[in-house]
């Protein structure tokens, strides 16, 4: 524990020194809020959209875009790291191994729930979203433990492939995809039966419906019940493949 915190405090250091690069990195999340969100209210009413509102059904699916391009993009802060040697001199210090990977996952989930709640904020303060206060804070922690999955993820990429040129095509290619096919813009119940069956074993499309169940003020429904079960075994398995990898970079 004492090592994690160690390496948060060196991962946040640039961030506290430089805080409008919060507001920076949530610049795409809103503005999708404030240009995509209005066109969806006319269609809240269409058959396959899913209840709650427009607002209801858009705010999460901003919050699941603006977690997994955060997340996933992590490694990159990894790559000059180890390209001018800073890891290799962290790797043989006596800090634990795992905590090299938990320290900066521990940081991007801390930085990216801080930008959740700026865009929940606005998102109360200047749309029509009403959200349950106890549901909302759930919902962000679910977004939370999502991101240090996908940032695992992310940094055990990064020291695998070792090149930006072949790092962000390749987490592009992956989590475009994944958010396309959970349903965050575009209702995936008015698509074909193909695309509904590819979205079913998406992870991410569980984790929405629980969030969106959450924003609603479901706390005990099979949605909530079955996100948080594939968030668990996201994390599991991300945190296991991204803890092996430092381990062998750092043996």
């Amino acid at each position: 524990m004492r090592d994690t915190l160690l390496v948060f405090r060196r991962s946040v250091q640039p961030t506290l020194s430089s805080p409008l690069s919060l507001l920076v990195d949530a610049g795409l999340p809103i503005l999708y809020l404030v240009l995509f969100g209005p066109l969806l209210v006319n269609l809240a009413a269409a058959p396959g959209f899913p209840p709650g509102g427009a607002w209801a059904v858009f705010v999460p699916g901003v919050l699941l875009m603006l977690c997994m391009f955060g997340a996933m993009f992590a490694g990159f802060e990894l790559l000059p790291d180890y390209r001018f040697g800073v890891f290799e001199r962290m790797r043989v210090s006596p800090l634990s191994r795992p905590a090299l990977l938990l320290g900066r996952v521990l940081y991007n989930s801390v930085r990216l729930l801080v930008q959740a709640v700026l865009l929940l904020v606005l998102a109360v303060l200047l749309f029509d979203l009403r959200v349950s206060v106890p549901g909302a804070i759930l919902g962000l922690l679910l977004f939370g433990v999502l991101a240090c999955a996908a940032a695992s993820v992310s940094y055990a990429l990064a020291l695998k492939l070792k090149n930006e040129y072949l790092f962000a095509p390749v987490i592009q290619g992956v989590s475009m995809p994944l958010l396309l096919l959970s349903g965050a813009f575009i209702p995936i119940d008015v698509g074909p039966d193909w695309l509904r069956a590819l979205a079913q074993v998406n992870p991410l499309t569980h984790v929405l419906r629980a969030e969106r169940a959450l924003f609603a003020g479901e706390f005990a429904g099979s949605a909530v019940l079955l996100g948080i079960a594939a968030l668990a075994l996201v994390l599991g398995l991300a945190l296991w493949w991204g803890l092996r990898v430092f381990r062998r970079e750092s043996a």
